[in-house]
């Protein structure tokens, strides 16, 4: 029996708070990034969440109950990894802060389980040795084990507990069954756990004394010796080297956006004609009227409309899931370094920035792994720039009604090529922000490089499984949530009040969404959008996916004879000029249509400031590159 609770990410500067708690004594797991913490806690709790994946799953902290055998409940506490209790960044102060007791809303921990990876324990014990010192009843989960024994690495449990004065139990944390001897140990009464008062001299222990105690203690197991290069080493000379391995990210990169057309198109079928069928079907049951049109043109249309795209997300993520799976990120981030450097940045800034790929949101929380406030701040300012999963809709709509269906050079798609191309230019223009942030602040010195590079290992088929089915799951309820609410206010918007008596021409142009769209052009109207796209954007400042279903439903409301919202691409296509496509495709590279991601901002750099000038300078930016690319396009005869 286990159930899970994610806890909320605090604002910049506070340490986390636990909204709801349960029951049972408080065991917080603690250890090094990469140690396998959190598969432990999923091992344990039953959890199906995954860290720093989107908004709701925090990268402080998850928060599950654990029944034990003996019929004890416990609250298991999954803390982001440390590598010390001198934290460096605010996601390692969230971890002493609980650890010390200082956390508003928590109490300290009843016990701590220090995991530490049995492949690198000469780094890993250091951290064991700072908690032991807090006095908290602990004990050691030795994970990775079966990774160490293959690589040579024997660990005598025995020795090491006898060594370090705690209990240490050997877990394997990607089975379910190799937590074993945990659970028994989290059975146990807790007296088991070593819980002695720290000696006087202990308190005042220091990071060299500590690294004398490892290297005594790596000594008496025999294993002070140097450890043979790996697998990993020998696949790192190609990988991280400084031609094959830029060639080799992008050929990774270019693979995962021409996959997201080319692989999605079958799935994007069957979808376009289940949701054809059901507006027939009801459309077929309901009298003509105010309720069908609410039924068929609102909400079968603006919903089918979005979610028509969910293949081409999921496919975005299956990449993102694989390599990070594999241990492949950290290295794309240390080659990416030397050219993040240039503008000002670290690699470090390539993980929260690719992770806003996904979702601008996780990817400015993971920023709290930053060390630099300057270097967080400009990642945090850049990272809407990144073009998200939300913008996949609006893209594919686009590029599938004026970018025609061809290869290119024998090998590759077309409407692929642009995809790239789009995110290509939303990376640029994010280092080129941060290279003005450079060329205008005084703290451009370069800033060192240091992370860790972990094993590469197969991804866990039932992990990327897992993470699929979440992000599906986020993404149907988003549909079913906040995206068919905001398609109904606009097709009410659309709908009334009902056009005077001998009026001609659509309803819609004298509804509220028409007057609405036609105050609004005097803003667009210079960069090309009509009316229809201008009162589209509106509720799409909640959720940019929404904009797709908001063209849907203005269409389908504005259209005439058979046509309907279902065909909404040849619609704009025959509506609109290609002029304006690629403006509308300019805005949302730049233009910060996502509140979400604005309350994210605000709550991260703990004010309004950031939040406001983020806002001003995209929306700004937005503006200027549409007018550009609108005007160029105008003279180069597309308009």
């Amino acid at each position: 029996m286990s159930a899970c609770h994610d806890t909320r990410r605090p604002a910049a500067g506070q340490t986390a708070v636990v909204h709801v708690h349960l029951g049972g004594p408080l065991v917080a797991l603690v250890g090094n990034p990469n140690c396998g913490k959190t598969a432990l806690f999923n091992v344990l709790t039953g959890s199906r969440q995954k860290v720093a994946n989107y908004a709701g799953v925090t990268v402080e902290r998850k928060e599950g109950r654990y029944q034990t055998a003996g019929g004890k409940t416990l609250r298991i506490l999954d803390l982001p990894g440390t590598y010390s209790l001198n934290p460096r960044s605010p996601d390692e102060k969230v971890t002493v802060d609980v650890l010390m007791g200082r956390a508003r809303g928590e109490k300290r921990p009843d016990r701590v389980v220090c995991v530490v990876d049995a492949t690198n324990l000469r780094r890993n014990l250091r951290l064991v040795l700072a908690v032991k010192r807090l006095g908290i009843p602990c004990a050691v989960a030795l994970n990775m084990t079966d990774l160490a024994a293959r690589r040579g690495i024997h660990v005598d449990a025995d020795r090491l507990s006898r060594e370090l004065g705690l209990p240490v139990v050997k877990t394997v944390g990607v089975r379910k069954e190799g937590a074993t001897e945990l659970r028994a140990l989290l059975d146990a009464p807790a007296d088991h756990w070593r819980a002695d008062a720290p000696a006087a001299d202990e308190h005042t222990q220091s990071v060299e004394a500590d690294h004398d105690v490892v290297q005594r203690i790596l000594a008496g197991l025999g294993l002070d010796r140097h450890v043979p290069h790996t697998l990993s080493d020998r696949i790192d000379r190609v990988v991280l080297h400084p031609v094959f391995g830029m060639v080799l990210l992008i050929a990774v990169l270019f693979l995962m956006f021409q996959a997201v057309f080319a692989w999605a198109e079958a799935p994007m079928g069957w979808i376009e004609s289940a949701t054809a069928w059901a507006g027939e079907a009801v459309g077929a049951l309901l009298p003509a009227g105010w309720l069908q049109s609410l039924a068929v043109d609102g909400i079968i249309a603006g919903a089918g409309g979005v979610l028509v795209f969910l293949p081409q997300i999921l496919i975005l993520y299956f990449f993102i899931l694989v390599l990070e799976e594999s241990g492949y990120l950290p290295r794309a981030a240390f080659l990416l370094d030397r050219m993040m450097g240039s503008v000002g940045l670290s690699g470090r800034s390539f993980i929260p920035l690719l992770s806003s790929f996904a979702c601008a949101i996780p990817g400015i929380m993971a920023a709290r792994t930053i060390a630099n406030p300057r270097d967080r701040l400009v990642t945090v300012m850049i990272a809407p720039l990144m073009t998200c999963s939300a913008r996949l809709p609006v893209y594919a709509l686009l590029i599938g009604a004026f970018i025609p269906k061809r290869d290119v050079a024998g090998a590759f798609e077309l409407q692929g090529l642009v995809l790239f191309g789009l995110y290509i230019a939303g990376v640029i223009s994010a280092m080129g922000i941060a290279w003005l942030a450079k060329r205008f602040t005084t703290h451009g010195l370069p800033r060192p490089l240091m992370m860790e590079l972990p094993t590469y290992h197969w991804p866990t088929v039932r992990n990327v499984a897992i993470g699929l089915w979440q992000r599906a799951g986020i993404f149907v309820r988003r549909v079913g949530g906040i995206i068919l609410a905001l398609t109904v206010l606009m097709w009410f918007l659309a709908s009334f009040p009902a056009p005077p008596a001998g009026a001609t021409g659509p309803a819609i142009e004298y509804s509220l969404a028409g007057t609405l769209g036609r105050a609004l052009s005097v803003i667009f109207e210079p960069i090309g959008f009509n009316w229809q796209i201008s009162v589209a954007l509106v509720p799409g400042m909640a959720a940019r996916e929404v904009a797709v279903s908001a063209l849907g439903t203005v269409y389908a409301l504005s259209a005439t004879g058979d046509d309907t919202a279902l065909a909404l691409m040849p619609l704009i296509a025959h509506s609109w000029s290609l002029a304006t496509a690629l403006s509308l495709l300019t805005w949302f590279v730049f233009a910060p249509q996502c509140l979400s991601t604005l309350a994210t901002v605000k709550r991260e750099t703990g004010g309004w400031k950031w939040t406001l000038v983020m806002a001003a300078y995209l929306f700004g930016l937005a503006w200027i590159a549409c007018f550009i690319v609108y005007h160029l396009a105008v003279a180069a005869g597309w308009g």
